[in-house]
């Protein structure tokens, strides 16, 4: 088993990562990312072992940042990040108004040594950052990009429209509506479902980026239900009981998260075997 100093000192192996945004180069977040779960062990400790399984199978596959993840989730303080995520702030979303996102952004953005990628994630936050508190975080030097798991693409595509002037790519934060997303401009993807059915969102990506659209569209569709699957209807849950079955290691999830129930995971079965993908 590889322990976290261990990993700390692999790190000049593993830089196939974003490139840095240094002496004014172009950060480039384009690409599918699989958000990595992280494996416990019966005693809800991290297993570094079964973490390394999963990034060597994830590696096999053309995702953005895979080794990047090793570095951020294993030694973070000693490895470093490419950039940064930053959820909405939401604990008093009734004050959440643009102008104070806007002000919070720009606080965290001018103090932070690496770039700033935006994330709205309404379904957990009950907050969905404002498209033009979004325009306006865009003229920002060091906020690079957004992703955005709404899964309104009208909206997706006005960001996309709204900031072409600015150096800023906006990440659909779901598979569930990739092609739509790629169709109005998004550069790419941090998807739940990548850590399982990495192969087939790869493929997706390179059939939108190719013009395949037919082809993408009969994919999409058969993503559709196994995605929602281990997001909306089962969630970490669900994802980590998925990995198991796809050769992954899922294990157990730390509470408050509980397992699945027999029915709940004979649902999550059909979802993915109605599809073609068990």
């Amino acid at each position: 088993m590889l322990g976290p100093q261990i990993w700390a000192s692999m790190r000049p192996g593993l830089s196939r990562g974003i490139s840095r945004n240094m002496k004014g180069k172009k950060v480039d977040i384009a690409g599918i990312y699989p958000p990595v779960t992280t494996p416990f062990t019966a005693t809800a400790e991290v297993d570094y072992g079964k973490l390394e399984e999963n990034l060597n199978k994830l590696g096999t596959f053309p995702f953005r940042a895979t080794q990047a993840t090793v570095e951020m989730t294993v030694s973070m303080a000693q490895v470093g990040a490419d950039a940064a995520m930053v959820v909405t702030p939401f604990y008093y979303r009734g004050r959440m108004s643009s102008a104070a996102l806007i002000h919070h952004y720009t606080k965290v953005a001018d103090l932070s040594p690496i770039p700033v990628v935006l994330y709205s994630v309404p379904a957990n936050t009950g907050l969905d950052l404002p498209v033009d508190a979004v325009v306006t975080l865009s003229q920002h030097p060091n906020i690079i990009g957004i992703k955005d798991s709404g899964g309104d693409v009208t909206k997706i595509g006005l960001m996309v429209h709204k900031t072409s002037k600015q150096d800023f790519q906006v990440l659909a934060g779901s598979v569930g509506f990739l092609l739509a997303s790629y169709a109005v401009g998004a550069v790419g993807s941090i998807c739940g479902l990548a850590n399982v059915l990495g192969a087939q969102v790869c493929q997706l990506e390179r059939l939108c980026l190719t013009g395949q659209w037919e082809a993408a569209q009969t994919l999409q569709h058969r993503l559709i239900e196994p995605n929602s699957a281990v997001t909306r209807r089962f969630g970490i849950p669900g994802l980590k009981k998925t990995m198991d079955w796809f050769g992954y290691y899922g294990g157990p999830c730390r509470a408050p998260l509980q397992e699945l129930s027999p029915a709940m995971e004979e649902a999550l079965r059909l979802d993915f075997s109605n599809n073609g993908w068990l």
